[in-house]
């Protein structure tokens, strides 16, 4: 599959560096327009409906760039938002399961975000609906990012596309390799391709824990810790989890001083 991008960046030399990599590292994308601003941006992608969008997140002021895709009517595009943010942007960015960059740009990297790209852009051809809940993502990182908040809403990827959800209905999660398996309080769950250590840096560590090597528990649904036979965890549902031995020391202090 190839990629029909568009880079938009204010910088000149970010844009055309960018540019350099991606014609130079990743034949898969086809670079089909520049723009160094909203307005001419908005114009390249209304008339050659590209598969993915390189942006800015500061053109200059940081709310450009959201305000172009807030401007674009036909949203069937993805979006690789390139960035000089870090540490709380990061948690944002990962909550809003979205494609991000940082600048100076890694060749690693850009490489893993444009695999991901094709993996994503084929799922959603055979589920277009998808794009309104990547769209819908995209509106709460905005205001989360512009607004300086943390969200309690996370943007997950499973087989069939992206689902947002409310950490709250989350009650545990689980390691599954290099993925993790989400469960909630309905009693379904799903699979995503993140870590468990990507999960443990996103979620708010006053409302989870990490018990185990493998597993995090929502402390909202802790019902019982229990210590025969082992140490574990019974969460709303009857649900054992276990504890590690190298972990109860500082649960168990903090389930005193909670």
């Amino acid at each position: 599959m190839k990629l029909r991008a568009i880079v938009v960046d204010d910088e000149e030399f970010a844009r055309k560096n960018l540019c350099m990599l991606l014609e130079e590292y990743c034949p898969e994308v086809e670079v089909i327009g520049e723009s160094s601003g909203k307005d001419q941006a908005k114009a390249i992608i209304e008339s050659s409906n590209p598969d993915v969008v390189f942006l800015d997140i500061r053109m200059p002021s940081g709310a450009e760039g959201f305000e172009l895709l807030d401007e674009i009517e036909n949203k069937d595009f993805l979006v690789v938002f390139v960035t000089a943010f870090k540490d709380y942007a990061i948690r944002a960015f990962n909550a809003s399961a979205v494609y991000y960059l940082l600048k100076p740009v890694d060749i690693e990297e850009l490489r893993n975000a444009v695999e991901r790209l094709i993996e994503t852009k084929e799922l959603y051809a055979n589920n277009p609906e998808n794009y309104n809940t990547y769209f819908q993502s995209l509106q709460d990182l905005s205001q989360n990012l512009l607004n300086n908040k943390q969200s309690n809403r996370i943007a997950i990827s499973h087989t069939k596309g992206l689902k947002i959800i409310d950490d709250d209905t989350i009650t545990h999660l689980e390691a599954s390799g290099n993925c993790t398996v989400l469960y909630f309080e309905d009693g379904t769950r799903y699979l995503d391709t993140r870590t468990l250590k990507v999960y443990e840096n996103l979620l708010n560590p006053a409302k989870f824990c990490r018990v185990h090597k493998s597993h995090i528990i929502n402390l909202d649904r802790l019902k019982e810790y229990l210590n025969e036979d082992g140490h574990f965890v019974l969460l709303d549902g009857d649900i054992r989890v276990p504890v590690a031995r190298n972990r109860v020391s500082e649960f168990v202090k903090m389930l005193k001083e909670s």
